[in-house]
Order: C-alpha cells, then structure tokens, then sequence
C-alpha cells in the first residue's frame, strides 16, 4: 500500500521535531479535521461532545503519529483512531451522567411497511448497530459516501483504494445494511 505524498510529507515533517513537527501536525489537522469532526458528530449527535473527542483524537494522534507505521492510508489509521476515542467516551460518558446521549439521525425511510411504522429513534440504532457490524473497510466507505456524500473519486484519493473497490464495499455495506435492519424488524 503507497501512502498519499500528502500525508507522507506530513508524516515526515512531524518525525523532524521541532517547528517543523508543529506545522506539520497543523496541516495534519486542517487537512482531516473537517471529515474526522464529521465522523465524530454522526455518532455523537452533539456539538460539545464531538468537540471534546475531536481534541482527545487530536492528542492521541499527536503521541501516537510517529509510530505510524505506514501499512495503510494514513486517513484509515485516523479513522480507527477517531472510532474508538469516540466509542470510549461515549461509554464513559453515558457511565458518568447515566443520560442518554443518542438522538434521531435519519427521517423514516419510505418504500417498507415496516419502517414506515417504525420511529426515526428504532432506525437511527439500528443504522448504528448495522454500521458497526460491518467489516471496518466497508464501514468507513459507507459513512464516507453516505453521510459525507463524498465522491467515489475523493475518497479513493484519501484511501488509497480503487474507486471499483470502493464501489463494491459500498454495495456490500449497503446489502448488508438493508439485510441487518429488516431481519431486526422482522422479528
């Protein structure tokens, strides 16, 4: 797997030290901080939340970067990175305050008359649950073509990954998505 030049540079500004890891990292954060934030909120649902896992995120990836090893997408490693702060805090969180953080994600889905009569709460968890069942290559390409609404071009470029592979785990994560949720219904 080649990394982006982008993100080798990136990777090899911040090994320097100094200024030089500082801007690095800047660029690191500008470049992905949009998309990650994006990530983050589509779990969360919530501004002050994401904000807080976006700043932990930011700091394991600033002690973490150097030991990068370079054996995927630099965009992929933040991704995991990203998915399992998140996960963590909200764990913690709901541990903490005892509240419950998930709201509505999605409006009912027409054309079945099972979701038609399910409410949007019961189809945002199991979206969730569907997505996390999903193998992590065909998660991170349907939350970044769906949620993001990024084209095929653009998240290859960010991956590393052919667009018809892309489209394949697209296809595959939205069959098994669609499968997950009304074999739930259905029972």
């Amino acid at each position: 797997m080649t990394i982006h030049p982008e993100d080798n540079e990136i990777i090899d500004l911040f090994n320097q030290g100094g200024i030089k890891a500082e801007k690095a990292f800047s660029s690191l954060v500008a470049k992905y901080g949009e998309s990650l934030y994006r990530q983050i909120r589509h779990i969360t649902k919530n501004h002050e939340l994401t904000n807080d896992v976006l700043q932990n995120v930011f700091i394991k990836v600033f002690q973490n970067l150097s030991n990068f090893k370079k054996e995927s997408a630099l965009y992929t490693w933040l991704y995991r990175i990203t998915r399992n702060e998140t996960l963590n805090y909200l764990d913690k969180e709901k541990r903490r305050s005892g509240i419950d953080i998930d709201g509505p994600l999605l409006e009912i889905i027409a054309g079945h008359d099972v979701l038609d009569n399910t409410t949007p709460e019961l189809i945002t968890q199991l979206l969730d649950d569907a997505i996390d069942s999903l193998p992590e290559k065909q998660s991170l390409v349907f939350q970044l073509k769906y949620f993001e609404e990024l084209k095929y071009s653009e998240i290859s470029a960010r991956l590393n990954t052919s667009e018809g592979a892309l489209k394949a785990n697209y296809h595959h994560a939205r069959q098994k998505i669609e499968t997950f949720i009304i074999n739930k219904l259905n029972h």
